[in-house]
């Protein structure tokens, strides 16, 4: 690249001066103006290790702008009204995500809007020069939790099938198997979710720094995605086998965890080892950049813009706090007639569902001729913040439960009543060898789904339009064993069908005057 003349420095303070400093104060307005969803961020890259990398990448995306410097300072900043596209779908994005307290959408809606106001001040040409640096802070956002089911699925799978290849024999059920030197189970911690988060930052970063040819970024990427999932995999399996070669001494507590890091640290090691066979960082980075020579227009028109960009960015939050502020609806109490010859009696089991933040809940148990069934309603009336329909909170057993273990949860679908309805089901285990098959769904209105997703999206536009945005969660379980998973089925099946007309009934008074 040429040298840039002498006369540049000042030229450059001249032509920077105003939009750099009106672009930082816009964005510290926009900050301000979406504190509590930064903060929402903050929060969890501290008290999550999977997510502490957060704390690094704006410093990080500042330092590769820094490093651009020479390229971007031959563009005059030139105000881009179509940002201001970007920043009213990001707003739009981010009331949604806030009105159904989906904090992630949220948060890259936040960075969104960062984004487009630095598009809105800077211009297009400042944006696809220092595209990288911008696109990195997405990788602020906690995200990746969704991940750890399947994770954890695939260590299981691989450990067993390593296990079994060894020729040790292996009992499974679900993420829990024994093999004849002790019990295993592979928890949220074994998933490899921080190993693979990781290795994406790092690699995203290595690749962009080391290489230029986007053929190569994009193969260095996929080796970050597909290594430390594969290397997690065999993690498992080496302490697994350390722990039954040395009769359950060695690999276990804190031996467990420095094993895995020193196992992650060497594969990584070897990943960028590999990736530098191919290095091109002696080559400059590749920058379209254009000298623009209209300054005086381009300073005209950014002040309007400026303000431009804060009205945009704060009508969204200001309508979020409109809608937070609304009273509750009133409601009476959520009642269930026993119906179909089903009668209430004592519980019959000692585990309980946590579903949390409902404003109405009903728990009780039947029988009938002999069966046995649980039914839990948890209905919320508005979605706001710790009472939602639909939260990371609301699930069947906590992680590493002292009593209970979940070997099997999957979305199956089950004919109630004649009419074909998908489930959420669950098999439950306890420590002494109770069982449970456990069926849930949720209702939204007439609407009847496990999707988390629909669920979240459809009570968010309600809630924005003003609309009804109540929704209830309906829970039934069994006992069973493994010989009479079908008769259990079965029974589930003829208790949801006995009862959903006085749930129906129940949500009748509830949602009446």
């Amino acid at each position: 690249m040429s040298a840039l003349p002498q006369s540049l420095p000042h030229a450059v303070a001249s032509r920077w001066r105003l939009p750099g400093l009106l672009t930082a104060g816009v964005l510290f307005v926009v900050f301000g103006l979406f504190w509590p969803t930064f903060l929402s961020m903050a929060e969890i890259w501290e008290r999550s290790e999977t997510f502490a990398h957060g704390y690094l990448v704006f410093p990080i995306s500042l330092w590769l702008i820094w490093r651009q410097r020479r390229e971007l300072a031959q563009l005059t900043p030139r105000p881009d009204v179509r940002g201001l596209l970007l920043l009213a779908g990001a707003g739009a994005a981010w009331l949604l995500a806030d009105a159904g307290s989906v904090n992630v959408v949220a948060q890259y809606a936040f960075i969104a809007l960062l984004i487009g106001t630095v598009w809105t001040l800077l211009g297009g040409d400042f944006v696809r020069a220092a595209f990288f640096p911008l696109m990195f802070l997405f990788f602020a956002v906690p995200v990746g939790e969704f991940l750890i089911p399947p994770l954890m699925e695939f260590t299981a799978d691989f450990t067993v099938l390593a296990l079994q290849f060894t020729g040790i024999p292996v009992y499974r059920e679900g993420t829990f198997f024994s093999i004849p030197s002790g019990d295993w189970s592979v928890v949220e911690g074994c998933s490899g979710l921080r190993y693979l988060i990781a290795s994406i930052t790092l690699g995203l970063l290595y690749a962009y720094l080391t290489y230029r040819s986007w053929t190569r970024r994009l193969l260095f990427t996929l080796a970050a995605v597909i290594v430390p999932i594969l290397a997690n995999g065999g993690r498992a399996y080496m302490i697994v086998m350390i722990a039954h070669l040395s009769d359950m001494k060695l690999a276990l507590g804190v031996d467990h965890y420095i094993y895995g890091w020193v196992f992650f640290g060497l594969v990584m090691l070897l990943l960028f080892w590999a990736g530098s066979f191919w290095r091109e960082d002696d080559q400059p980075q590749i920058a379209a950049v254009r000298r623009q020579d209209d300054e005086g227009a381009a300073t005209r028109s950014m002040w309007p813009l400026a303000l431009a960009v804060v009205g945009v960015a704060g009508l969204w939050p200001a309508y979020a706090t409109w809608l937070a502020a609304r009273p509750l609806p009133a409601m009476p109490d959520l009642r269930v007639e026993a119906c179909g010859d089903w009668q209430p009696r004592e519980p019959f089991t000692g585990w309980t569902p946590h579903w949390v933040g409902a404003d109405r809940q009903v728990r009780q148990a039947y029988t009938r001729a002999g069966r046995e069934a649980m039914l839990e309603l948890d209905y919320y009336v508005t979605q706001r913040q710790g009472a939602e329909l639909i939260n990371s909170q609301n699930f069947m057993i906590r992680q590493k439960d002292e009593v209970w273990s979940n070997v099997g949860e999957q979305v199956v679908s089950v004919d109630i009543a004649g009419t074909p309805r998908q489930v959420r089901q669950a098999k439950l285990k306890s420590r002494d060898g109770e069982r449970l098959l456990v069926w849930q769904w949720n209702r939204i209105g007439e609407r009847v789904t496990v999707s988390d997703h629909l669920a979240k999206l459809v009570l968010a536009f309600d809630r924005v339009r003003l609309q009804r945005d109540d929704g209830l969660s309906v829970l039934i379980a069994t006992p069973y064993d493994e010989s009479s998973v079908e008769a259990a089925t079965a029974i589930l099946a003829r208790f949801a069908a006995d009862m959903e007309p006085a749930i129906t009934a129940a949500l009748d008074r509830v949602d009446g005057p």
